[in-house]
């Protein structure tokens, strides 16, 4: 099956660059460009993508506002945040807005398709070395955890663990379950506590004080 994906982005030369990569995947398939938030909300709802590749910086309505306008009307479309700088502190209010993940704009195909797909198949793009430290650096305070009573005790190590960036064979392997039980406590953990998906329950976690916030460099 094609994924379909959207390239959002003010400059003409990188949406050709990324038009160029993706061409190179059989599996993806580039249906519209937009130049501005405001243009970007028009084309996802006119060609309704699987994926959205948005810039954050650019003229008028800028990347985070448009995510959330989009994922307002189509929350089957999933949005990847594009940023030159990994440590860039508008991912998180991207991350808070919606998006499945985020990549830097020195990214090279393999790990385009790889995030492409992953985000299209409803996971979400958590590199531990990466958006582990974005949201560790920009949570807001912890609060207190009262949302997240609701968890079972196994359920909110399996979220504490997600949170520090594991994966869940890797988080099967610390817990000494399969990786299936594993997936199914995300799961109802996602259903309890009303997040979109992977990346909302890291952000819910840090900021509620599952897990410390304090700067790593991990």
């Amino acid at each position: 099956m094609t994924i379909s994906v959207l390239l959002v982005d003010d400059q003409a030369l990188l949406r050709a660059g990324f038009r160029a990569l993706l061409s190179r995947a059989k599996t993806l398939a580039v249906v519209g460009e937009a130049a501005s938030g405001e243009e970007a909300v028009s084309q996802a709802v006119q060609l309704r993508p699987d994926v959205v590749l948005m810039d954050i910086r650019m003229p008028g309505m800028n990347g985070i506002d448009a995510t959330r306008h989009i994922l307002r009307q189509l929350p089957a479309t999933k949005v990847i945040i594009l940023t030159t700088f990994d440590t860039d502190e508008n991912v998180f209010d991207a991350l808070r807005a919606g998006a499945s993940g985020f990549l830097t704009k020195e990214v090279d195909l393999a790990e385009l398709r790889r995030a492409v797909e992953v985000v299209a198949a409803g996971e979400a793009l958590l590199s531990p070395s990466v958006t582990r430290r974005v949201v560790e650096r920009f949570a807001h305070r912890p609060r207190p955890a009262a949302s997240l009573h609701a968890l079972t005790t196994r359920e909110s190590e399996v979220v504490r663990l997600v949170a520090t960036g594991l994966s869940n064979d890797e988080i099967a392997a610390a817990l000494v379950i399969s990786p299936l039980t594993v997936k199914t406590h995300i799961t109802r953990a996602i259903t309890k506590l009303g997040v979109r998906d992977r990346v909302q329950l890291v952000i819910l976690a840090y900021e509620h004080g599952l897990v410390s916030s304090s700067p790593t460099d991990t």
